[in-house]
């Protein structure tokens, strides 16, 4: 299953919670890919800390194979299994961002090669679950997700302006569905940061689920626990595994997974 975790709004949470899932389904033993397509690198930060080198393959050197032709007109070289870093944790690999990505749109854009990466994953073998980290933009490479995914979940922050967003955001994954991927579904809203004990929170939440709109019952709540494990490199599972929010995303996850 491919699932991209996807917002045109930033500091919503998309690495944080892309890192947090890919990690729980790593420890109930499912080899989980987490690809970081934000030029930002966070989830690369969050799971290899700076191991990363300049001699180490990224999903920039994937999109660089992509514009590389070989004589007979084809892509030389364009898997993606070469981009591919175990991490710390058992059954979790990522392919990591990189600053190149940025200079690389525009060559990508104007060579039409958005379904190189939908191409590359259907061939890719060995992973039970993959999960995309996407840029807070509507671009090459968010869109170049939402083509290769089977899933989308959108990260929700419950501020008004955000709802305000959500609407042309879900009208976008609905057009890149019609037009590019039919098998594409929004599998829900991730309430983020959520403040139960705050009227406005509880109200925006209220009003979306009375709309009909996916929201997740797994809510995320806010926590110091997050920005720590950011600095240790560690997802929660793997930082605070008793902790509650850590129990929360434990239900998020399996209400994802339908378990």
């Amino acid at each position: 299953m491919r699932r991209v975790i996807f917002n045109q709004k930033g500091g919503v949470g998309k690495s944080t919670i892309t890192c947090n899932l890919a990690a729980i389904s790593a420890v109930e033993g499912k080899r989980t890919l987490v690809i970081d397509l934000d030029v930002q690198g966070n989830s690369t930060q969050y799971l290899l800390g700076n191991k990363i080198s300049d001699s180490d393959k990224t999903i920039a050197h994937f999109f660089k194979d992509c514009l590389s032709l070989s004589l007979f007109g084809g892509a030389s070289g364009s898997g993606l299994e070469g981009a591919i870093h175990e991490t710390q944790f058992p059954n979790l690999f990522v392919i990591p961002s990189h600053p190149e990505l940025e200079p690389l749109q525009g060559r990508l854009e104007s060579r039409m090669k958005i379904f190189k990466l939908k191409e590359a994953l259907e061939k890719l073998e060995g992973f039970d679950a993959i999960y995309m980290d996407t840029p807070p933009i509507l671009n090459f490479y968010s869109q170049s997700a939402l083509i290769a995914a089977d899933k989308c979940l959108i990260p929700f922050d419950c501020d008004t302006f955000a709802r305000d967003a959500l609407y042309s955001l879900m009208q976008v994954v609905a057009e890149i569905k019609a037009d590019h991927n039919q098998g594409l579904e929004i599998e829900g809203i991730i309430v983020n940061q959520f403040q139960r004990q705050a009227n406005l929170p509880r109200q925006l939440v209220e009003e979306l689920i009375a709309e009909g709109l996916p929201v997740l019952a797994a809510m995320i709540s806010p926590s110091v626990k997050v920005r720590e494990s950011h600095s240790e490199s560690k997802p929660l599972v793997h930082y605070v595994p008793t902790h509650k929010l850590t129990d929360e995303y434990r239900a998020l996850h399996a209400e994802i997974h339908g378990s």
